[in-house]
């Protein structure tokens, strides 16, 4: 009987260190996991790195020619004609979705409502008006025009409602 206690006890005493060699590899996958994760966002920092530079030095450069006078008498604050004149801006422009983001804040710097800032942004990133003819040939004219011109009039539309939508909360 003792013998079968102490036989028991060993068998116990192995299954409580195959379970905790079990945790401690998990551990250790869910660490190299969390390593690996963390080395490709940091290679994709790296690789993005030169267009978001890029980007800030254009803006720096456009920021500085450009007078602010002129973004007032541009952008009226009127909510129809400035995000028409941002989703327009927006559509015309091309690149990384990241880069609308730092000429977003750098036109709210400069006095740019809202309104014409978000029609830019959401223009950039569903309009793609330097992007269509590779659009046509593959999708066809007709789907590509018709696509673009539905995101340029619901870039219009999402700019003011959102904008009216944050106005009242």
């Amino acid at each position: 009987m003792e013998r079968a206690n102490k036989a028991e006890t060993k068998q116990k005493s192995y299954k409580n260190l195959n379970w905790q060699m079990e945790i401690k590899k998990k551990e250790q996958n869910k660490f190299k996991e969390f390593k690996q994760a963390l080395f490709q966002a940091a290679r994709g920092l790296w690789n993005a790195s030169p267009l978001i530079i890029g980007t800030i030095l254009l803006v720096s450069l456009i920021s500085t020619l450009i007078p602010k006078v002129w973004y007032s008498k541009i952008f009226t604050g009127n909510s129809f004609i400035d995000s028409f004149l941002g989703s327009l801006a927006g559509s015309v422009s091309a690149g990384s979705p990241i880069i609308s983001y730092i000429i977003a804040g750098e036109l709210s710097k400069q006095g740019v409502g809202l309104v014409a800032i978000t029609a830019f942004i959401v223009a950039w990133v569903t309009v793609g008006v330097v992007q269509l003819p590779a659009e046509s040939a593959i999708l066809g004219k007709k789907f590509a025009i018709t696509r673009n011109l539905l995101s340029f009039l619901f870039s219009i539309i999402i700019a003011i409602v959102l904008v009216s939508i944050l106005n009242i909360i």
